[in-house]
C-alpha cells in the first residue's frame, strides 16, 4: 500500500510566530510515522519551522521554488538554497500560481525536473476550471498537464513525485468535488502516467486530492484506493483541524 501524505499549504499566511505557536499546539503522538505529513509554509518561516520540527517526523516544504540554481532572479528561490535549510518538499504549479503569476506547463517542468536533481520532492498540481469542467475538457486538460510535468523523467525520478489533483473550482470556496469524481479523475491521472511510463510505476506514483478538504470529508476521500492523501488549505491553518486530518489517514495506514 502507498503511504499516504497529508500536506498542508499556508498560503500567504502566518507570520513566523504564528508558524511555531501552531506547532507549540498540534499533538500528533508518534502518527507521522504512518503518514508522510508535510507542512508547506511562507518562505519567511521556513528555517524556524525546520528547526522546530526536527524531532517530530513532520516535513517542511516550501510553496513555490525557482527551477535554476543560482542567477539574477530578483525575488526568487532556489532549490539549493531550500535543501540547504532542510525543506523536503516543494508545491510546484498550484493554480494560483498559473493563475496569478502566469506559470506554464513548461515551467511547471522546469522545476520538476530541478527540484528531483536537487533531492526535493516535488508536489505537482493539476486541475480543471470550472468554465473547462463544464466544457467537458476536464480529461484532456488534467493529462496535458500531467504529461508535460513528467515529460523527460526516467522511471525512478516519476515514482518520487507526488501528484495532486486539485480542481480549480473546488480551492477555498468551500466545494468540493463528490468522492466518484475525485476517484474517476485521480483513476485517469494514473492512467496517463501508465501511458507515458508502465502500469509499474504508475501504480507507486501517489496522488492526491486537494479542494475544501476538511476533517468532516476527508475519510470519504481516503476511504478509495485510488486516493493516496491530500493536498490541505484553509483546513491545515488550525493545530486541531490538521491534527485530526493526519490522524484519519494514520487510521488508513494501521489497516494497510
Amino acid at each position: 500500500m502507498r503511504k499516504s501524505v497529508i500536506a498542508g499549504n499556508w498560503k500567504m499566511y502566518k507570520t513566523v510566530t504564528e508558524a511555531l505557536e501552531f506547532f507549540s499546539k498540534v499533538e500528533f503522538a508518534g502518527k507521522t510515522d504512518r503518514v508522510e505529513t508535510v507542512v508547506c509554509a511562507p518562505f519567511v518561516a521556513l528555517p524556524a519551522l525546520v528547526q522546530e520540527t526536527k524531532a517530530s517526523g513532520i516535513q517542511i516544504g516550501a510553496q513555490n521554488m525557482h527551477w535554476e540554481e543560482e542567477g539574477a532572479y530578483t525575488g526568487e528561490i532556489s532549490p539549493s538554497m531550500l535543501t540547504a535549510l532542510g525543506v523536503t518538499h516543494a508545491i510546484i504549479g498550484h493554480s494560483e500560481r498559473r493563475a496569478y503569476f502566469a506559470e506554464t506547463d513548461e515551467s511547471v517542468r522546469l522545476k520538476t525536473r530541478s527540484a528531483l536533481d536537487h533531492q526535493l520532492t516535488p508536489i505537482v498540481c493539476v486541475g480543471e476550471t470550472l468554465e473547462e469542467r463544464e466544457a467537458g475538457r476536464t480529461r484532456e486538460l488534467v493529462r496535458e498537464q500531467v504529461v508535460a510535468a513528467i515529460r523527460g523523467l526516467s522511471s525512478e525520478e516519476a515514482c518520487r513525485l507526488i501528484l495532486a489533483y486539485e480542481p480549480v473550482w473546488a480551492i477555498g470556496t468551500g466545494r468540493s468535488a463528490t468522492v466518484e469524481d475525485a476517484t474517476d479523475v485521480i483513476r485517469f491521472i494514473r492512467k496517463s502516467v501508465a501511458d507515458q511510463f508502465d502500469q509499474q510505476v504508475a501504480n507507486e506514483v501517489r496522488i492526491l486530492y486537494g479542494g475544501s478538504v476538511k476533517p468532516d470529508n476527508i475519510q470519504s476521500f481516503l476511504d478509495t484506493e485510488e486516493i493516496d492523501g491530500a493536498l490541505v488549505g484553509g483546513a491545515s491553518l488550525d493545530p486541531s483541524s490538521f491534527a485530526r486530518l493526519v490522524e484519519v489517514a494514520a487510521q488508513r495506514g494501521d489497516l494497510g
